[in-house]
């Protein structure tokens, strides 16, 4: 599993100093179905907006 867990998206609720997420866990997701050819074929689902 990852230690860390990097994330520029600052209005994100789970956005922490230091581009990090402080997410219990993070749900990415594919256009493709179940396979992606890059990441430009993924969302991360985990993403809340600050409010």
């Amino acid at each position: 599993m990852a230690r860390d867990v990097l994330c520029e998206v600052n209005n994100c609720k789970f956005w922490a100093n230091g581009n990090k997420c402080s997410a219990e866990a993070i749900y990415v997701v594919s256009h493709k179905g179940k396979q992606a050819s890059d990441s430009k074929e993924t969302d991360c689902q985990t993403f809340v907006p600050e409010l």
